[in-house]
């Protein structure tokens, strides 16, 4: 299962990994399947593996006490240099576990927040990184410090002195105030920034992490994307123009990959990056249907899109890598869960087409018809929705004029209602009977 691998001028650490399943966890066919990408994404090797379904966790060191002895000696045969836990620990369960195994102990969230540190590229990504690890270290300040307890003393410190401990502590929470007022300005200015695009709808790809989204980003629009086969190569956010085939151009963007169980923290400091994702007409979610656990990842990133607030934009389903399939029946049963998702294989091209009208079928779902009556003299109004909409008719009286439309929902937003009107047209014989009285655009 472990294949030993040898880095060139590079002394890997070697890891073990761990992982307790609990009822409630959904089943996998292989339960270290993801830890194990996570590790070698951060750089470890990976040498064995254990795993125990319990209950509930033990309070001391999460493991029973069987299990911890034969962790120990899995540590001690392979002389690893950390044990990696697929579960959250408290603070006491990682001090426990590393007196017990004399080796550094590390869990989900810390591994995914050094993969995320050892990715980011942007200033942004950057400070968005260190906001969730100094949140993440800053009640393990105990154990990480512990040799550095004594008092000090000296010119301005006399009398009880402080521990070492409660100074660093100060830092670390005045250096998250900072970090969050940065982070604050930056969302403010993307927020701006991505709000600030009137001219064209705006599409956003989200799903599990090396699902595909920035190799299929490279097939729409030639972007440039770097890609890699593994876990969240991507965290900085690009948007590109994409030609949609019977639409026009609309903006594309690829996003961060989520993962199960992708820890708060994260979620809240990616907030200004994820900001593509939150305000796009249209998610195109790219799930890896050559994956075993293709339905676990399809929930996990809608879990996540729920804590963003989003899970009500309007999505479509993208199935992925289908030339990686080994049959046609693996492909059926994803489909018959899912009837509405769109197979393709963004390496090579297949579904290309068939992709773009479902995106183009999915946007134009947002538009409404409605009748806009205004006075005549409203140039600007007249000249607004010709730029943002289809002007199907329009009516000319003496003092007003009616204009029957169709119209993104938010251009339609943007429409001052001071001595303009706006009527939606939800009932086809409306429709009808507005465009068969209309002597027509003029």
């Amino acid at each position: 299962m472990y294949e030993i691998e040898r880095a060139q001028g590079i002394a890997l650490e070697v890891a073990i990994l761990v992982r307790v399943i609990f009822p409630a966890d959904p089943d996998q066919e292989d339960p270290l399947d993801e830890l194990e990408g996570l590790a070698r994404t951060a750089g470890t090797q990976v040498v064995g593996g254990i795993i125990q379904r319990r209950s509930k966790p033990n309070l001391a060191t999460f493991l029973g006490k069987g299990k911890l002895q034969e962790l120990e000696f899995l540590v001690d045969n392979h002389d690893a240099d950390l044990v990696i836990f697929d579960n959250d620990l408290t603070p006491a369960q990682t001090r426990n576990l590393e007196r017990a195994l004399k080796r550094k102990v590390l869990d989900r969230t810390e591994l995914i927040l050094d993969i995320f540190a050892s990715n980011a590229r942007t200033r942004e990504s950057r400070l968005a990184v260190e906001l969730a690890q100094l949140e993440y270290s800053l009640p393990r300040l105990k154990h990480m410090w512990t040799h550095l307890s004594r008092m000090k003393m000296g010119v301005g410190m006399r009398g009880p002195g402080e521990k070492q401990l409660e100074t660093d502590r100060r830092l670390v929470e005045k250096r998250i105030v900072d970090l969050r007022r940065e982070l604050k300005v930056i969302e403010g200015r993307k927020e701006r920034q991505v709000s600030s695009r009137h001219d064209l709808m705006t599409v956003s790809l989200v799903g599990y992490t090396n699902a595909g989204k920035s190799t299929l980003m490279n097939t729409l629009t030639s972007a440039g994307v770097v890609t890699a086969d593994k876990l969240f190569a991507t965290l900085d956010t690009r948007t590109r123009r994409w030609q949609l085939p019977n639409w026009g151009p609309v903006l594309l963007s690829d996003t961060v990959g989520f993962i199960r169980n992708l820890p708060h923290r994260l979620i809240a400091s990616f907030k200004a990056t994820l900001e593509e994702a939150r305000q796009a007409e249209l998610l195109v979610h790219v799930a890896d249907g050559s994956h075993p656990q293709v339905f676990e990842q399809v929930s996990a990133v809608y879990d996540v899109l729920t804590e963003l607030g989003i899970e009500e934009k309007n999505t479509l389903l993208v199935v992925n890598k289908i030339d990686l399939l080994e049959s046609e029946s693996q492909l059926s049963g994803i489909l018959d869960r899912y009837p509405k998702a769109v197979p393709i294989s963004a390496q090579s091209g297949q579904g290309m087409d068939k992709l773009g009208m479902a995106v183009s079928d999915a946007l134009s779902r947002s538009f409404q018809d409605v009748l806009v009556e205004t006075d005549i003299s409203n140039g600007r109004l007249m000249a607004y929705l010709a730029a943002h909409g289809e002007v199907l008719s329009t009516l000319y009286n003496e003092k007003t004029v009616t204009i029957h439309c169709r119209l993104a929902e938010r251009h339609l937003g943007r429409i001052d209602r001071v001595d303009t009107t706006i009527t939606p047209l939800d009932r086809q014989d409306q429709i009808d009977s507005i465009q068969s009285d209309s002597p027509g655009p003029k």
